[in-house]
């Protein structure tokens, strides 16, 4: 079945960034993709996303909808027919809506899992936290606005950041088949992101020493997005070499 092109606004997106150490990033990648490597370390994080107007791409924004979501990543490279790609893995996608779990992985690519979010936001300052329905993840993110990006050990500033982070609109996104990716890239001529400092976070997926042995993975920067029109295009799915199962 040919998947359609969707349309939305990305009313906000979080991304909360950890730099990891590569051979614990490594672990947790299917074959053919590896860390994408920044200044030393892999590149890892939560995209908190709040979505508006999702619609298929030829549809009005009358008929659009919105939710919340979050997407765990790791910034990923592999070999492609015309050299080196970048783009993210997603070991796990969530969603505040019962449509984007039943269409994910059928209508578009993405498979969700389901989850609840509690959101507080002010003009400077959100926070998003979630606690997916089987249980085994929860988030729980503050992070202010701020006139630079300070403290980071990946980026040297908010346009280093903004150019890595726009690189890589490809995203691949484990199934519960584990032999294939789904993937989806983003699309906008009107990408823009703003720094942002964090305040607290606890992530049950970072925090966790069986993923993450002490040491490996630490708070980096976070980066704020909002009000941006965007348009997802499927990408043909992946085909792995290992276990590419959606995580726990």
């Amino acid at each position: 079945m040919r998947q359609p092109r969707l349309s939305s606004t990305v009313e906000r997106r979080l991304l909360v960034n950890y730099r990891v150490a590569p051979d614990a990033a490594a672990r947790l990648l299917p074959e053919p993709l590896r860390p994408q490597v920044v200044h030393g370390y892999a590149v890892a994080g939560i995209c908190l996303l709040r979505l508006g107007n999702v619609r298929p791409a030829w549809a009005p924004k009358a008929f659009g909808l919105r939710s919340e979501n979050a997407a765990h990543r790791i910034a990923v490279e592999w070999d492609g027919p015309n050299g080196v790609e970048t783009g993210v893995y997603i070991p796990r996608r969530d969603t505040s809506s019962r449509l984007n779990a039943w269409a994910g992985g059928r209508v578009f690519p993405g498979e969700h899992g389901r989850a609840d979010f509690e959101v507080h936001e002010a003009p400077r300052q959100v926070r998003v936290a979630l606690a997916t329905w089987n249980g085994d993840t929860r988030v729980d993110v503050t992070v202010e606005l701020s006139d630079e990006l300070r403290g980071s050990k990946l980026f040297v500033d908010l346009a280093e950041a903004s150019r890595f982070f726009r690189d890589g609109a490809q995203g691949f996104s484990a199934t519960r088949s584990g032999h294939h990716l789904d993937g989806m890239e983003l699309q906008t001529n009107a990408w823009h992101v703003e720094a942002g400092r964090v305040r607290s976070a606890a992530s049950s997926f970072f925090d966790d020493p069986d993923r993450f042995p002490p040491g490996s993975a630490t708070l980096d920067c976070a980066l704020v997005m909002r009000n941006v029109p965007v348009r997802w295009r499927p990408l043909p799915t992946m085909a792995t070499n290992g276990d590419a199962q959606l995580a726990n």
